[in-house]
């Protein structure tokens, strides 16, 4: 029995639904959203319940993880529109504080690029000592001051996946530089999804918790039992089984360089309640950029579409031409753990394939990818941009795959709706 999909595509996308037809299965999916714009056209606009939860919808807002890290991204770049900001200027010029053991030289392309060398934290945070008004009294800002550096062994890169930390580094910095001391959550609710009236949220208010679709992370061995069955999603996107040990081979080469890292959950009870704790109403309503936004597909996919037509949408303009510029600029390819990215000056993952083997694990990230800007989040979602062809895409789930390091179920429809315009 098919799964009902909910919404619309537009003439010539009719495609990208059927995939999502075929794809949806209540035994991989549980409830998920998708939205496409071309232009300043939404192209796509469909949502599923594999169990039709009747809560759910798609204006339902669903946490996406580390898709969040491409809104600090932005909202930095609109401090580099107000001249405010300069992504290659030392962090300690807005943040005098942060100083000491190596820290006056870093810039904010540095922390964006994730070269900050504060990967991991040896302090834990209470969920309420990571909302606004804890944050406006330095807490969490004290901490990174003292806070030594520490980077990856064995290995000439400075660069290692900051998954939480770069987010309160940013959000610390944008705090100093914000003429009015505005947190992240604070000036992304009042100057972008005000704006544009879309649900796309750092923190939410008390009243909005009602909204959240719960997440549901994928048990292990569903997930391993899937890429040896053929016919399956799973084998269809490339996760078969040999992938899969290949990329559990990798995973092993990457352990040295983790030895000896700080192993505090930077949020206290991740522990017990792992990522469902995201859920919560005291983590939902702090500030975690990095790992904690609340966001449905049609928000994230219209300020995509905003960037994919260089920060202007109906006239409106988010970004100026130079800050959109500044913000796509100066990629840097470098060794990250386990792969080898390209991060642009203002944070955002640029996929192409230049000098990428076809048969590296790299290429399971850009491949297909060519021409996005944007980033991707823990087991699913994906936020991503494409300039040239002006597609802003939002692919958001709530059931998570977490062997799909590269989300590659949201690639299957990126590379779907690429398919329709060519």
């Amino acid at each position: 029995m098919s799964i009902p999909i909910h919404g619309f595509v537009a003439p010539g996308f009719e495609s990208v639904k059927e995939q999502l037809q075929r794809n949806f299965s209540a035994g991989r999916d549980r409830n998920a959203q998708l939205c496409v714009y071309v232009g300043e056209t939404c192209v796509v606009d469909l949502w599923a319940s594999s169990n039709n939860d009747p809560n759910f919808s798609g204006d339902s807002l669903i946490n996406v993880f580390s898709s969040g890290k491409s809104l600090e991204s932005i909202l930095l770049a609109m401090l580099v529109d107000q001249e405010s900001l300069d992504f290659t200027a030392p962090v300690q010029r807005y943040w005098p504080e942060f100083r000491g053991q190596g820290k006056d030289t870093l810039t904010v392309a540095d922390v964006m690029r994730h070269e900050a060398g504060l990967a991991f934290l040896s302090t834990q945070f209470t969920p309420e000592q990571l909302q606004a008004p804890a944050l406006q009294q330095n807490v969490l800002g004290k901490a990174l001051e003292e806070h030594t550096l520490s980077y990856p062994q064995n290995t000439d890169s400075p660069r290692e996946y900051h998954a939480i930390s770069r987010g309160w580094i940013a959000n610390e910095i944008f705090r100093r530089v914000d003429s009015q001391q505005r947190t992240m959550g604070e000036y992304l609710r009042q100057k972008i999804s005000d704006t544009l009236g879309i649900d796309v949220y750092i923190s939410l208010k008390p009243s909005e918790l009602e909204r959240i679709s719960p997440v549901h992370p994928r048990g292990f061995w569903a997930q391993l039992w899937e890429s040896t069955r053929p016919n399956t999603f799973a084998r269809k996107i490339g996760l078969n089984l040999t992938e899969m040990l290949r990329r559990f081979w990798h995973i092993g080469k990457a352990i040295p360089q983790l030895r000896g890292r700080p192993r505090t959950l930077p949020i206290v009870g991740l522990k017990e309640h792992s990522i469902r704790l995201f859920d919560t109403a005291a983590v939902a309503q702090a500030e975690i950029p990095s790992a904690g936004a609340k966001c449905s597909a049609r928000g994230l996919a219209k300020l995509a579409a905003v960037m994919a037509n260089g920060g202007v949408f109906e006239g409106q303009r988010l970004l100026s031409e130079d800050a959109w510029q500044q913000l796509h600029a100066a990629s840097v390819r470098r060794k990250m753990t386990l792969i080898h990215a390209g991060f642009t000056q203002g944070g955002l993952a640029a996929y192409d394939m230049e000098g990428v083997q076809a048969s590296s694990l790299d290429a399971s990230l850009s491949a297909g990818r060519e021409g996005f800007y944007g980033w991707m989040g823990y087991g699913g979602s994906v936020f991503q941009w494409h300039p040239e062809l002006r597609i802003g895409f939002a692919y958001v789930p709530t059931a998570l795959n977490a062997l799909d390091f590269f989300n590659q179920r949201a690639k299957w429809y990126q590379q779907a709706v690429v398919n329709c315009l060519r």
